[in-house]
């Protein structure tokens, strides 16, 4: 074999029969055209010699560095050479080939005697690819779209099963916090804190990657050849869309989580299940417009959990606005459990209204004080009644 190396260059194309390497080295059985007969009998699959896989330049390939040498799969059509020349037992992959299957994968059962008796270049044992006859470009870069027979109707003819789900799954009428108003004093005329959502309480998670026509109609934006999509067999995607004026990047986990950016810079991001934030020093972010965050259930937020002094939990807003706090229909809270440093502080640069619906209880089980520079007026309607062991009026 080594006599013929590098002597003579010797092509083939063919179909990959196995990819369960032993040594993990990304070696695929490849059944050629012209060298390996069809007939699974005449030679088994275990008979046929173990391809190379060749990788890019841009790849290390060596000791983990690099983008492993897998993806083809039983089925798939592959173009290499023999480096032994025309011995032809050591076949390089340089490459795989699409096409359109003129049919589908036959399913053959093993015998009693182990053996396979049917064709090769074909998946018999799991029949899994190809799984079309159609294209085997990914439905997101082909985006088949076809007219009506006015030509006023565009519709998708072959819609990619990610597309489906997604647009299954939009999220639509978020609500957002809008609070009713709070009051100046006492009067009984609610202030408009928000006058945009007043117009708009809610909000739609955009679609990226749709757009409507004319008549209305909903297509899918990318356009063949510009969508550079890679698709496992697990389902995961990435899109690289460079079609003009609608160029986007798009990756999503078969389970629908995953994320997308638009031509303009919008960014979707979506999460199927839980989702865990570790940032092991400080986090910064800067909001430059307005922030909405709507929680369906609980927020719990917790703060110095290291129990150290000065990690304070701070909010600071600008002038001209205000700090709303609205409960539709529960209590707020404020409690400090230190009987050393458990201070609860009020300081109103000008006036402090409260207003109770009913009634106001105070206990102190200290002293309690009250100082008031000007003058105090006290208006009772009802009975007033003060108790103690000892009353001192100084006038």
């Amino acid at each position: 074999m080594a006599e013929n190396m590098g002597k003579s260059f010797i092509w083939f194309v063919g179909v990959v029969e196995d990819r369960a390497d032993p040594k993990h080295l990304g070696r695929l059985r490849v059944r050629c055209l012209g060298y390996h007969t069809e007939d699974l009998l005449k030679l088994p699959t275990a008979d046929l010699p173990w391809a190379h896989p060749m990788n890019p330049v841009t790849s290390a390939t060596v000791s983990g560095v690099g983008q492993t040498p897998l993806g083809a799969v039983e089925g798939t059509w592959v173009v290499g050479f023999f480096q032994d020349g025309a011995d032809a037992q050591m076949p390089i992959i340089i490459g795989t080939l699409p096409g359109v299957p003129s049919e589908l994968p036959t399913k053959v059962e093993k015998g009693d005697d182990g053996e396979y008796a049917g064709k090769g270049f074909q998946d018999y044992v799991n029949a899994n690819y190809p799984k079309y006859e159609e294209t085997d470009m990914n439905r997101l870069a082909v985006n088949l779209i076809e007219s009506d027979e006015s030509g006023l109707s565009d519709s998708e003819t072959n819609p990619h099963p990610s597309l489906i789900s997604r647009r299954a799954d939009l999220d639509t009428a978020v609500g957002t916090a809008q609070i009713d108003g709070i009051r100046e004093g006492i009067a009984q005329i609610p202030e408009d804190l928000d006058e945009a959502l007043e117009t708009t309480g809610s909000w739609d998670e955009v679609k990226l990657y749709d757009e409507k026509t004319a008549m209305g109609d909903t297509l899918f934006t990318a356009e063949y050849p510009n969508n550079h999509v890679y698709e496992s067999e697990g389902g995961h995607i990435r899109e690289m869309d460079d079609t003009p004026g609608k160029e986007r990047i798009h990756e999503r986990h078969a389970s629908g989580t995953g994320y997308e950016i638009g031509p303009k810079g919008s960014k979707v991001t979506r999460v199927k299940k839980d989702n865990y934030t570790i940032i092991s020093e400080d986090d910064y972010a800067h909001i430059q417009g307005t922030s909405r965050t709507t929680i369906d259930e609980g927020l719990r937020v917790r703060v110095n959990a290291a129990g150290e002094s000065g990690n304070n939990y701070n909010i600071e807003v600008g002038a001209g606005s205000n700090v709303n706090v609205e409960v539709n229909g529960g209590s707020i809270n404020l409690t400090t459990l230190s009987p050393d440093v458990g201070d609860i502080n009020l300081n109103a640069a000008r006036n402090l209204n409260i207003q109770v619906g009913l009634d106001m209880k105070v206990a102190v089980l200290g002293n309690a004080s009250e100082e008031v520079v000007g003058k105090k007026d006290e208006f009772v309607e009802g009975n007033n009644t003060k108790t103690g062991k000892r009353i001192d009026l100084n006038l």
